[in-house]
């Protein structure tokens, strides 16, 4: 079982007691906007997802981990990690993350994605890790700039997503330039 421990945070697989706050973010509807998930998200669509993440390893190829991420002191969860290792690039990561509406612009985002970049790149040898996001999502994009992830493609109008066709960006890390940015990391 993976735990990845920063200053405030936990990051672990999910268990059935977390998925009341679940829902209640992913239900929110400033967070369902950019995501594949609607606002109707529902204790069973939870219940399904838990299912799903049965037996799915950081590091496996293919599938998409979703990692709670929990306030170390009060256990409280505040939001998640999403990693899937591409099964048809090598040591290729995807990564997302999502909060739930309190516990946004506080650094959560940042400190939980940063930390499972740096398994993904220490632990996993990543060579490369990227995530896509919403063009309108300014806020996911700044985000992934303080990571020290560039935008390498902005593809316009490329996604139709939830009824409307949408602009993509894609940004990335390589390890190289990961560990040039970490004082200590080998």
């Amino acid at each position: 079982m993976v735990e990845i421990l920063t200053e405030r945070l936990r990051l672990r697989p999910f268990r059935a007691e977390d998925l009341p706050a679940f829902v209640a973010y992913r239900s929110a509807p400033e967070v369902a906007r950019y995501q594949s998930w609607d606002t109707s998200f529902s204790m069973a669509d939870a219940e399904r997802f838990l299912d799903s993440q049965v037996g799915i390893e950081l590091g496996a190829p293919g599938e998409w981990l979703q990692l709670a991420a929990l306030d170390r002191a009060s256990g409280t969860l505040l939001g998640d990690c999403a990693v899937r290792v591409l099964a048809d690039q090598p040591a290729t990561a995807e990564v997302g993350v999502t909060l739930a509406p309190a516990q946004q612009g506080a650094g959560i985002a940042t400190e939980a994605l940063g930390a499972v970049i740096a398994r993904l790149f220490s632990e996993l040898e990543m060579h490369r890790v990227y995530a896509d996001a919403d063009d309108r999502n300014e806020a996911v994009q700044r985000l992934l700039e303080r990571l020290g992830m560039r935008c390498e493609a902005r593809l316009v109008e490329a996604d139709w997503f939830k009824g409307e066709w949408t602009t993509l960006r894609t940004y990335a890390i390589l390890r190289r330039e990961w560990a040039a940015r970490q004082p200590g990391f080998s």
